[in-house]
């Protein structure tokens, strides 16, 4: 069931060049960045600019709902929410979507999703897609990361990671590990540490299908949530494909969506999500993107959270927070 409608198109303003910011006092952080971005003259202009762009959303728990709702309210004043079937179909007529399309997506996807976005969603009438790590679902099972961050705090140790080391430093070097080296080093950490983590109850095959009866389209996000740039050919395609096969177990229709789970374009993995069937694969490299996608396969989206303040959440989805993080990081 898609709630998109259909809104005259008009030709977009070129953006304007991003303003500087003013001195920032010593107590300011960088995450309120937004309090003045908002009040940037370039933020009318992207604002105008992004109503002809597809602003694909991000998120991942839940963990403030009524933060969530304001940001759904906005989206219902400000923007056209749209589902992963209204893009398939944008695609498949060659027809751009309406203007001020917005899509809500969730990666990983825990039972604050299903308990607190839902309701939300479902009390708004927005379409959503959940994409799932196969591996956890109907566990108890933490998710990798966490699991080793906590492993780490409690004396875990294995022979390719530092000795006590920091813990975030230690899933930074997990990340970074060929996915085999990561696994066994995670193998190891359990072994060696002190304490085991606490379980996290996971959706469960049920669930899902309770997900997709409200409109919400349930994606694949691998297994196990590897980094798929650090695995060889055959656990790409063992990643991909198992957990195309689980999906389509529980859900009786095989998925037509993916997000890639270290967020970046692999050239293996789109062979792969081709030979499938796969229609759409979603980045995560917060940018906006066309209302008629040039590339199915690595649709951009834009990064945000339950607890996203309104004015950064506008200066997001206007696309003006991600190009000035983009010129800072181009200038540091």
């Amino acid at each position: 069931m898609s709630y998109a409608t259909t809104a005259a198109v008009c030709a977009p303003p070129q953006p304007a060049a991003v303003p500087a910011a003013p001195p920032a006092r010593a107590s300011e952080q960088p995450r309120d960045r937004s309090s003045w971005l908002r009040f940037s003259p370039a933020q009318p202009l992207f604002r105008a600019r992004a109503a002809q762009r597809l602003a694909v959303l991000a998120y991942h728990g839940i963990t403030d709902p009524r933060s969530f709702g304001a940001q759904l309210d906005r989206l219902r004043r400000l923007a056209t929410p749209v589902s992963v079937q209204d893009v398939e179909r944008s695609l498949a007529e060659g027809r751009p979507l309406p203007p001020r399309s917005v899509l809500v997506t969730f990666d990983d996807p825990d039972r604050t999703v299903l308990r607190h976005a839902l309701p939300e969603l479902v009390a708004r009438r927005i379409p959503a897609a959940a994409f799932v790590i196969a591996e956890v679902i109907g566990t108890e099972q933490p998710f990798w990361w966490h699991e080793a961050t906590f492993l780490a705090r409690h004396g875990g140790r294995a022979r390719l990671l530092p000795t006590g080391g920091d813990p975030a430093r230690v899933l930074a070097l997990l990340k970074a590990l060929p996915d085999p080296d990561r696994r066994r080093s995670l193998a190891e950490l359990r072994v060696s540490a002190s304490r085991r983590p606490p379980a996290q109850e996971q959706l469960r095959p049920e669930d899902l299908r309770a997900l997709r009866e409200a409109d919400v389209t349930v994606g694949n996000h691998t297994l196990g949530h590897p980094s798929l740039r650090r695995c060889d050919a055959a656990t790409v395609q063992a990643e991909i494909a198992g957990a195309h096969l689980a999906l389509t177990r529980w859900l009786g229709e095989a998925p037509s969506a993916f997000a890639y789970p270290d967020g970046g374009f692999d050239e293996r993995a789109d062979t792969v999500l081709r030979q499938l069937g796969y229609r759409l694969g979603f980045l995560s490299d917060h940018r906006l993107g066309p209302r008629l996608p040039a590339h199915p396969l690595r649709i951009s989206r834009l990064q945000v959270d339950s607890t996203t303040s309104t004015r950064r959440f506008d200066t997001i989805l206007s696309g003006l927070e991600p190009a000035v993080q983009r010129l800072l990081g181009a200038q540091a």
